[in-house]
């Protein structure tokens, strides 16, 4: 048998070699860009392999850092230092079977429902500004509670804007430099969608998802001085939702001078420090976190982040940063190779609304930004958000693949 395996590929390798050196011919042509697509196949399967590998492992540190942050605030309030464990595993599984089911799908069939997806946003966004359905938290209704069950609109919204601006943008590639037919359109739909997650208030996912927006529409080509009098416009509006608003005028001030401040205003900030800072190189050790003893707030969701640092050091902040920038170049390649200009700009609308949401909750852990109530994708204990996130990463699969 090893005979004629070894006979059979010397025959082969031989066969390529005269193909290869003889390209001009039918069959070394057909030859060449058959072993070219191969290539290209395998090159666009590493990169999915890459993507998912990375997002599994982010899934499990969260798993991990949830509990490891949440366990004694769960006890306190529940008497269950698994409480935020066990839902937190069940969102996965409900994000994993959506997931599956969402790679399993052509994502190309999208285009023909961005505006029934987009009318569901809109309506979703509004039942939660309605008292008696809209659950309100900390001073926002961001949550729709459907019994035992609840809700985040602005992740349906999110995602669902991305998909319509995809679909919007390759169709309007041959007007795209217009300004009333083809930047005015997807801008006005962002701005809507935008004013509605503003009014719950929610000013953190709002910004993110412009940057996203208009990152995607520079993406198609369009001009960026038709941005300008949309800054000029809005610049008031800016100053009133920060300077006018006192709990965000306190958050600015807080991050100005956190410590002149620290047990009002910049409590949280400086709190975050002391988790960093006590966590020196390699962290005090898994599960030995002293801020999340009621120190720290929101230390599983928000501020997470912190608690990585505190007990596995700089090291294991090196390792989330260093994930997430290995995600976010994976993801960039798949649009880049991406067979359509759907396909093109829904991975570059994914990946950036990732990225973005990664780079707030950080610079928000290390006191580089104001306070934003934006969780660290795929770690942080929230639900909606887990979930969309990971059918976000399947619909990046799935571009990847086709």
């Amino acid at each position: 048998m090893s005979r004629y395996f070894g006979t059979s590929s010397g025959l082969y390798s031989k066969s390529i070699n005269i193909v290869r050196a003889n390209p001009s011919t039918t069959l070394g042509v057909n030859f060449v860009s058959r072993e070219l697509k191969l290539q290209e196949d395998y090159s666009m399967k590493k990169e999915a392999q890459g993507v998912l590998i990375i997002t599994m492992v982010l899934i499990c540190i969260g798993i991990v850092m949830v509990y490891s942050a949440s366990s004694c605030y769960a006890y306190d309030k529940f008497q269950d230092s698994a409480f935020f464990l066990k839902k937190h595993i069940l969102h996965f599984i409900i994000g994993l079977i959506l997931a599956v089911f969402t790679l399993k799908m052509d994502y190309r069939k999208l285009k023909s429902h961005t505006k029934t997806l987009l009318t569901i946003s809109f309506i979703i966004l509004m039942l939660v500004l309605v008292p008696g359905i809209g659950h309100e938290a900390g001073g926002a209704k961001r949550w729709i509670k459907l019994g035992i069950l609840g809700f985040q609109p602005s992740e349906f919204a999110g995602l669902f804007l991305i998909i319509y601006l995809a679909d919007v943008l390759e169709r309007k590639q041959g007007s795209i430099k217009s300004f009333l037919h083809g930047f005015l359109p997807p801008l006005a739909i962002t701005g809507s969608v935008v004013s509605l997650i503003l009014l719950q208030p929610d000013l953190g996912t709002s910004a993110m998802l412009l940057a996203v927006s208009i990152i995607m529409l520079f993406a198609s080509g369009a001009n960026i001085a038709h941005l300008f009098p949309f800054i000029g416009i809005s610049l008031p509006a800016l100053y009133f939702l920060i300077f006018r608003v006192p709990y965000r005028l306190r958050r600015i001030i807080g991050y100005l001078d956190p410590w002149g401040d620290a047990q009002g205003s910049g409590f949280q900030i400086v709190q975050s420090f002391l988790a960093l800072g006590s966590g020196g190189i390699l962290g005090v050790g898994l599960g030995c976190s002293r801020q999340k003893l009621f120190y720290l707030p929101q230390v599983h969701t928000d501020f997470i982040f912190s608690i990585i640092g505190e007990e596995l050091g700089l090291i294991g902040t090196l390792g989330i940063v260093i994930l997430f920038s290995l995600f976010v170049w994976q993801g960039l390649k798949i649009s880049l190779k991406a067979g359509d200009m759907f396909g093109k700009f829904l991975a570059l609308g994914i990946t950036v609304s990732i990225a973005l949401k990664a780079i707030i909750n950080i610079a928000v852990s290390t006191g580089a930004m104001p306070t934003k109530g934006l969780p660290l994708p795929f770690i942080s204990y929230g639900g909606t958000a887990l979930i969309f996130n990971m059918i976000a990463v399947a619909l990046l699969l799935n571009i990847s693949k086709r």
